[in-house]
């Protein structure tokens, strides 16, 4: 990680500044942009932020959300000069240009300062300053850290401190999972200070489902959940004619792969899922067992060691038969991972 040093003088005066996250962004991606992006404007600099692609409807409440480009084939030109034109840009929650579709390549040859911020593991090398911080919660605990290192804590408003709080609260699991730390509650206190609404922050994130999306959830669980407990795995996959039926929208597949890990005695959960064009993949695991490292080896994936996500060009069913094939050279591992001494 860069010394503060150098992102205090590159931002000494206003820029030209471009914000981007990845491909479907959460939570986390677009609290942590935003929020970054309403600090900087209260510095001065003239931000644009873009995403690479739409999101879900439940985060538009963020501040800020009304300026967001989300980029398109028709938008294409646009986006290539904002980027072309900007002075900095920042790349947040993701640590390969291969994340970001179409726009990774526009970046890799823009003339502007390129200014990772994230949480990942195994990070391409394609920034100019790098601000990578693999034990932290989420990217947008990483943001706040820049902002009080950069000596301007006291511009986080609730508008901003939502938005980051979003991030930090969807990615440590409304704080449940081991990524947790102190620094996190500290920064939740300080957040809380100055007037951030928690509970409504959690209300609008996970309280907002349509019926058809709970109808479908209900359809998931029933009907497409297989429990395989000689690997202590269990995974849900769906079809592209299953996600038309229930009308499904960015977002409505959030969380499901979480229903098949909070199985008793489930150390390992994939959500598998026809998008057409590719089949994207969702792993978790508890305990020893990587999921970064399944994703990384099996289906061009990667992300966090308890958390990942993968794709392949086969078919739904070829997918799930060799994810089910594979399962038994991982048997060992997976049969230990979870340590139920506490």
């Amino acid at each position: 990680m860069h010394n503060i040093n150098a992102l205090k003088e590159l931002l000494q005066e206003p820029k030209e500044v471009m914000i981007t996250t990845h491909h479907k962004p959460d939570a986390d991606a677009l609290g942590s942009s935003l929020g970054l992006a309403g600090y900087l404007k209260k510095k001065g600099h003239r931000v644009t932020v873009i995403t690479p692609s739409d999101y879900p409807s439940f985060l538009n409440w963020m501040e800020g959300n009304d300026d967001v480009i989300v980029y398109s084939e028709k938008n294409d030109a646009l986006v290539q000069r904002i980027i072309s034109e900007s002075q900095v840009i920042f790349c947040l929650d993701f640590n390969n240009l291969a994340r970001i579709n179409e726009m990774g390549e526009y970046i890799r040859g823009a003339k502007g300062t390129k200014v990772l911020v994230d949480h990942h593991l195994q990070p391409e090398n394609f920034a100019d300053l790098d601000y990578a911080n693999t034990s932290a919660a989420a990217t947008a605990e990483i943001v706040y850290e820049l902002i009080k290192a950069m000596g301007d804590k006291d511009l986080i408003d609730a508008g901003i401190g939502e938005a980051l709080y979003a991030g930090i609260m969807t990615d440590t699991g409304s704080f449940r999972h081991p990524s947790t730390s102190q620094n996190v509650h500290l920064i939740i206190a300080d957040l809380l200070q100055i007037g951030v609404r928690t509970s409504d922050v959690h209300r609008l994130i996970y309280d907002s489902s349509s019926e058809l999306r709970l109808r479908f959830l209900g359809y998931a669980l029933k009907d497409k959940l297989v429990v395989l407990p000689e690997f202590r795995t269990a995974y849900i996959s769906i079809t592209a004619d299953e996600l038309k039926a229930y009308d499904s929208k960015t977002g409505d597949t959030e969380g499901l792969v979480n229903y098949a890990l909070s199985i008793e005695g489930i150390a390992f959960a994939a959500l598998i899922i026809d998008r057409s064009q590719a089949v994207k993949m969702s792993f978790r695991s508890v305990g020893s067992f990587s999921a970064n490292e399944f994703a990384r080896a099996h289906f061009n994936g990667g992300g966090h060691k308890n958390a990942a996500g993968g794709m392949s060009l086969d078919t739904l069913e070829a997918t799930v038969a060799k994810f089910e094939s594979l399962l038994p050279e991982y048997k060992e591992q997976l049969l230990s991972a979870i340590d139920n001494n506490l």
